[in-house]
């Protein structure tokens, strides 16, 4: 897979499931995380990344917007859900892209969702615990990009592949 991506949060209410977004992205290859207002809170998610994130991958804390920064090329992506967001079936990933997440408690601020590139909605009848809609996000950008062939027709998964057998030798 080409490209990279980094995945934070803004703000956060609950610092568990942070600390499982932070997990996860760590298992999902990303390369960086980031939060933006939510340092205190940080302290509290280190209880639950058991992989112990923040000795293999970067941690940016921005304490506002306007300290946010993205490697050049780096699209910023919302993960809200809003009217016009795009369904996550529906998105093509960027090849270099920020993904960012709310604080669970309320909906991105207005002033981070006029900075995003592209926001996606996550096609859901209410909203999922920032966890998990991380983890679904990031299943979904490792289908797309990962160079995985189409899924087969039938249920259950690919056909064995044949070997030739070996030839005898007389």
């Amino acid at each position: 897979m080409r490209g990279y991506f980094g995945i934070g949060v803004e703000e956060i209410s609950k610092p568990m499931n942070m600390g499982a977004l932070m997990r996860t992205a760590h298992a999902f290859g990303a390369s960086f995380f980031f939060t933006i207002n939510a340092a205190p809170k940080v302290r509290e998610a280190y209880n639950a990344d058991t992989s112990r994130t923040f000795d293999s991958v970067p941690y940016y804390a921005w304490p506002t917007l306007d300290d946010l920064r993205l490697p050049r090329g780096c699209a910023l992506v919302g993960v809200e859900l809003t009217d016009d967001a795009i369904d996550l079936p529906r998105f093509k990933h960027p090849a270099a892209a920020a993904y960012v997440l709310g604080r669970e408690r309320g909906s991105l601020s207005d002033a981070l969702q006029a900075r995003c590139a592209h926001i996606v909605r996550i096609p859901t009848k209410f909203c999922v615990n920032v966890g998990i809609a991380g983890a679904i996000l990031m299943y979904d950008r490792t289908l797309s990009l990962g160079g995985y062939p189409a899924r087969p027709l039938m249920p259950g998964g690919p056909a064995p592949e044949m070997s030739e057998k070996p030839k005898n030798k007389r």
